[in-house]
């Protein structure tokens, strides 16, 4: 039985809170992998069956971890992993746009299938204070994290992607 793979990567825990609430929700409906994205490689992309990124928004981008980990495992897996289910989460101070596109980007190239539009929790950081601080999410917030969590398993457990 192939598994939910969920990539994150966390400077202030607003990233790290996101992907522990999906995954503890995901583990109900049938097996994950939780990695942060420094630890994750081509080999855990191939052994699962549907993905959930997850990182914090960056000057408008990608966290530089996020991107390390797609420019690593990009080429290795390109063309072995089309038609998979994916989502991403995005924690951002702002709209987390920028790094929502870029990640449907890269996950475009590899012909992913996305399975909802970005959820995007953002936190309104705007001073440089705000923006470095740790972050402590709302049960709101983290609530359609765990929804997402839960829809992606169970998609995967009936075979939808």
């Amino acid at each position: 039985m192939t598994h939910l793979l969920i990539i994150y990567h966390t400077r202030t825990n607003g990233s790290l809170q996101m992907a522990e609430a999906a995954s503890a929700a995901a583990e109900e409906e049938g097996e994950v992998r939780l990695l942060r994205a420094r630890d994750a490689g081509p080999d855990d992309l191939l052994e699962a069956g549907a993905y959930l990124f997850c990182g914090p928004e960056n000057l408008a981008a990608l966290s530089g971890e996020m991107k390390e980990f797609f420019d690593r495992c990009y080429y290795p897996v390109l063309g072995e992993i089309e038609g998979r289910g994916y989502a991403h989460m995005i924690c951002a101070g702002s709209d987390g746009e920028g790094a929502a596109r870029q990640l449907a980007r890269i996950a475009k190239g590899w012909r992913l299938k996305e399975v909802q539009p970005p959820l995007i929790v953002c936190t309104k950081a705007q001073s440089e204070e705000a923006i470095l601080a740790e972050k402590t999410l709302t049960e709101d917030e983290l609530a359609p994290c765990r929804e997402l969590g839960q829809a992606l398993r169970a998609g995967l457990e009936m075979g939808l992607f």
